[in-house]
């Protein structure tokens, strides 16, 4: 594979690309739909892929889709405290009705031009409604619920763009090879976040790795030029595997595996909401943070390092101009990994949120390598393969990934203790626990 042009074409255009959007909506669509709230997120995706949206901005659109789902149905009735809208609906509304049209109404706004499919699938959701004053609360309530997170997020910066220029000189980010597309995200970093103070609130220093002479920078070096290679002898059969699994474009199999959760866990719509929000709440504060150092440091990725390392001044770190990953590199800078923070948020929430990381399950791959199954006995076992994953891929030092986990814990650890906190224990009072 590693000499085939067709697929190193294929995989190009999906690393230069980054379709973030839609390499979930195609996925996520194929899960078994559990309640209202999963329903949602399906019709969500799918939406944002029609659109032709693409990029971290669509994380935000997701995620106040479920803040106002959230947020309804404790308006109805209070079992979590509320991200935005703090506000009590009529006695009876419909949560089923509120969670459709909290979720409809910030997508019709973020998303203006899938309006008429986003109207088909709120009335398909209302038509299995009853008529009466039922629904109708149900809906004003969604309604006012979306309101509010619309007008917090009014002027977050997320679809904000601002043009950016490479640099060429040693240690900086410049395109890479072979699609060389132009960097995105460069302007991400700047968004308001959802559950931090500032985008750089758990942002590490500075790191030792960007010295290029330095012996982190050595390690990191030398660790990938010989396992992440193209034509590496020192990657194994389950390395490459690891590699391809973790490979689409963001790795939307933590959130596929909340789907399933849904309903092996016999989570109630409150129970449902409170999660994918936290966990989507999670994902663009992940984004935020880690496009936000990536283009504060602009650090080279491996690719573009090794083929000019006879001229980093680092006599141990050997250069190969001929070099290329085993897989296409994004169009990013290499600090942060984002596989590595974001995999660290999801797996940090889920641990909170079922009360122990010890947890066993197996997950499927997606697009460009489907069908891959992994097994994993904890949620942070899955993380920290994530984060190798992109060693062996030959697209991220290790460091970027190291760093990226602990970074994506504290961000998750964040979101879980101070957001969305239950007002009252709901599994002592039907007698469950996590």
């Amino acid at each position: 594979m590693n000499s085939s042009s067709t697929q190193r074409t294929i995989l190009s255009i999906a690393a230069a690309l980054f379709l973030f959007a839609i390499a979930w909506g195609a996925v996520l669509s194929t899960s078994a739909r559990a309640d209202v709230v999963t329903d949602w997120d399906v019709i969500a995706f799918d939406a944002i892929e029609a659109s032709g949206k693409t990029g971290p901005a669509t994380s935000c659109d997701i995620a106040m889709a479920h803040v106002a789902m959230h947020d309804a149905l404790n308006a109805i009735d209070r079992r979590y405290n509320p991200y935005a809208y703090d506000a009590v609906a009529p006695r009876g509304a419909s949560p089923e009705a509120a969670v459709a049209v909290a979720a409809h109404d910030v997508l019709i706004v973020r998303i203006p031009n899938q309006k008429t499919s986003l109207d088909a699938a709120l009335a398909s959701t209302l038509a299995d409604i009853p008529d009466g004053k039922a629904k109708a609360d149900g809906v004003a309530t969604g309604r006012a619920a979306a309101a509010v997170i619309l007008a917090r997020r009014a002027t977050d910066g997320s679809n904000v763009v601002t043009p950016y220029n490479p640099g060429a000189g040693l240690g900086v980010w410049r395109p890479t090879p072979p699609a060389f597309a132009s960097a995105i995200g460069e302007s991400f970093g700047q968004v308001a976040p959802f559950t931090m103070t500032s985008g750089a609130q758990f942002e590490p220093p500075r790191a030792a790795y960007f010295d290029l002479t330095s012996a982190e920078y050595t390690d990191d070096y030398n660790e990938i030029k010989s396992i992440g290679g193209a034509n590496s002898k020192t990657r194994t059969a389950e390395q490459s595997k690891i590699a391809r699994f973790w490979y689409e474009p963001s790795p939307g199999g933590h959130i596929r595996l909340a789907r399933d959760l849904v309903v092996t866990r016999k989570l109630n719509l409150w129970e449902s909401a409170r999660l994918f929000a936290l966990l989507h709440l999670t994902c663009a504060d992940s984004l935020i943070t880690g496009y936000g150092a990536k283009y504060r440091y602009n650090f080279w990725r491996p690719v573009t390092a090794i083929r000019n390392g006879a001229d980093d001044g680092n006599p141990q770190t050997a250069g190969d101009p001929a070099w290329n990953s085993y897989l296409e590199t994004p169009n990013h800078p290499d600090y942060l990994s984002l596989h590595a923070v974001l995999c660290a948020g999801w797996a940090e929430v889920l641990a909170r949120f079922f009360g122990t990381d010890k947890f066993s399950f197996t997950m499927t791959s997606a697009a460009p390598y489907p069908g891959i199954k992994r097994s994993f006995t904890s949620f942070s076992q899955s993380a920290r393969e994530a984060a190798d994953s992109r060693v062996y891929a030959g697209i991220h030092f290790r460091t970027s990934c190291r760093d990226g986990l602990a970074v994506g814990r504290k961000i998750g650890a964040q979101a879980f203790a101070n957001f969305l906190q239950p007002t009252f224990d709901p599994y002592l009072q039907d007698g469950r626990s996590h």
